[in-house]
């Protein structure tokens, strides 16, 4: 299986605090990590500290 994880960071407004952004983005999906199985299909929008959707993440099939 494959693991995505992908955050477009154009025209976000992070400027200057851009890590602490992804530290925020990432501390939250892996604590909802142990709410999914992580089994192809499974994935979910990621939202910055504005609430905003900046990215996804995905479990895909192998190819």
């Amino acid at each position: 299986m494959k693991f995505t994880l992908e955050v477009d960071m154009a025209d976000t407004g992070w400027e200057g605090n851009a890590v602490q952004e992804l530290e925020r983005i990432l501390r939250y999906w892996g604590g909802n990590l142990r709410h999914y199985e992580l089994k192809p299909g499974d994935g979910s929008a990621l939202y910055d500290s504005g609430h905003r959707e900046v990215g996804t993440w995905s479990v895909t099939a192998p190819r």
